[in-house]
């Protein structure tokens, strides 16, 4: 057999091999913008849970403050009418 006729022979064996290599970059690459796609949702995803989460810590922070002054206000409120209590048992005693 002629070289010629051996070199003709590997070419379509190298030309199927060199399609089906075409079709698993294409694939690659098709896969490879879908997966950055799906990266880029999910860090769009996690910065506006990132932003809720630090809303709500600062909504949390706020209420927490404000159940500390209710508190404050109670235990004032208690004492005044324990000394009222008391004055009233001192007059009627």
């Amino acid at each position: 057999m002629s070289t010629v006729a051996l070199k003709e022979a590997e070419l379509p064996l190298a030309a199927d091999d060199f399609n089906a290599l075409e079709q698993r970059v294409l694939r690659t690459i098709e896969l490879l913008k879908k997966e950055r796609e799906a990266r880029a949702t999910a860090e769009q995803n996690a910065a506006t849970l990132q932003q809720l989460l630090d809303e709500q810590s600062l909504e949390l922070s706020r209420t927490q403050e404000q159940v500390r002054a209710l508190e404050q206000e109670r235990e004032a409120a208690r004492q005044r009418v324990e000394r009222m209590l008391k004055q009233l048992d001192e007059i009627s005693a």
